[in-house]
């Protein structure tokens, strides 16, 4: 006979991690996704389910209609409509494969 011992643990990891500039801010607001990106915490959201909605209107009102959302595209070259796009495509993308994952932003 044998005594098997098992411990398990549920240990926070990070997911996934993307960075964009804030340069984009003004494209972003109008696509309706200021907030939902930079500040999540003010419309109460904590996890990636609560966010994945508002990506989708968002992303889906960015590629709606490019030509309205690259005149946004900053003069100094830092960041641009499709940056933006390709950004919140991943962000979704994680958003969908983690529901239950915590967001956290720094700015």
């Amino acid at each position: 006979m044998s005594l098997d011992v098992y411990i398990s643990a549920v240990v926070k990891t990070e997911v996934f991690e993307r960075n964009i500039t804030h340069n984009l801010g003004g494209m972003a607001a109008d696509a309706g996704l200021h907030k939902p990106l930079w500040r999540p915490e003010e419309l109460g959201i904590t996890k990636c389910s609560e966010l994945t909605p508002l990506l989708e209107k968002g992303l889906a009102l960015l590629k709606s209609d490019p030509k309205r959302f690259q005149k946004f595209n900053p003069s100094n070259g830092w960041g641009d409509y499709d940056g933006l796009v390709k950004f919140v495509e991943k962000y979704l993308e994680a958003c969908r494969e983690y529901p239950d994952g915590e967001i956290g932003i720094s700015k």
